[in-house]
């Protein structure tokens, strides 16, 4: 099982973050639609799995819980998503190493953003309100205790927790970058999301699945909801643009702006042209002819 080091993962995600910065604004929003329910959908297995616990089980229940939860991430970055606080770490890092503009930073945070919500909002209601997954019994009790207590937080208390959160899940993703196999990526995947989740961190993603599902069942209201996404979103962004892009692109990739730079050096002098010997036409090489 192939393992990239530290460097090589670090350069594997400007370039990813490259990618994602500049993919169609219809590409995007499918996969963010995509990756919004995949997440939900990885919190609806969650619900279903531990609603009917023993209270006996004490925190077991709840590491089951966890331990299930990382379907969701495993099926965006093997089956392909968009997801905001996977892109909150990969686009940033392209932001830091000047690969892309601001604008672009920020067009493809506000299309994920709106688009994983559509996804999380259809599982919700569809599957959750509609299906009546989470509309009676020990699952509705489960899905509004859950709710309530993110919503209990402070605003301080919320963008810590996001900051945890994606911090973990950014590092999840990073771990994904670091091998070329499927086993690899989902042993990266699997440890970290399940450590974020069994602690009680808050992901802004999830959020849109568990608040809203809730809501739909005639628990809390909007409004509640916002002022709970805005600290959560936040403190996502902090986790995962601070605490891992920038703080492992200032240690591996120090050094590549001035790498660039030689290498265009040495490149526009491969291709000069060369003296011609007396009485002899002028001969230009190419880069290319040189190489």
């Amino acid at each position: 099982m192939a393992y990239y080091k530290p460097d090589r993962i670090a350069e594997i995600t400007v370039e990813t973050g490259v990618k994602k910065a500049r993919n169609s604004t219809l590409n995007v929003m499918i996969l963010g639609f995509l990756a919004g329910a995949f997440i939900a959908l990885g919190f609806l297995l969650d619900i279903r799995v531990i609603a009917g616990a023993s209270p006996a089980w004490g925190g077991i229940a709840g590491f089951i819980g966890a331990a299930v939860f990382p379907v969701g991430l495993i099926l965006v970055l093997l089956a392909g998503g968009e997801l905001l606080t996977g892109n909150m770490m990969a686009v940033s890092l392209a932001r830091f190493k000047q690969r892309i503009s601001t604008k672009e930073l920020i067009r493809n945070l506000a299309l994920v953003t709106v688009s994983n919500l559509a996804g999380a909002l259809f599982v919700a209601y569809f599957f959750g309100h509609v299906t009546g997954l989470t509309g009676s019994g020990v699952y509705l009790e489960k899905l509004v205790d859950m709710a309530g207590h993110k919503l209990d937080d402070s605003f301080l208390q919320a963008f810590l927790s996001g900051i945890g959160c994606n911090w973990l899940v950014a590092l999840a993703v990073w771990l994904s970058y670091g091998s070329d196999q499927m086993s690899g990526k989902i042993l990266g995947i699997w440890f970290p999301t399940m450590a974020f989740v069994a602690i009680g961190f808050q992901h802004v993603v999830a959020n849109m699945f568990l608040i809203p599902a809730a809501i739909f069942e005639g628990y809390y209201s909007w409004g509640q909801y916002f002022m709970n996404f805005v600290p959560v979103w936040l403190g996502n962004f902090v986790g995962g643009s601070l605490f891992v892009a920038a703080a492992y692109g200032s240690v591996y990739l120090k050094n590549s702006n001035r790498a660039e730079e030689v290498s265009v050096i040495h490149h526009d002098a491969a291709a000069v042209t060369t003296t011609p010997a007396a009485g002899s036409p002028p001969e230009v090489h190419s880069a290319q002819q040189v190489s």
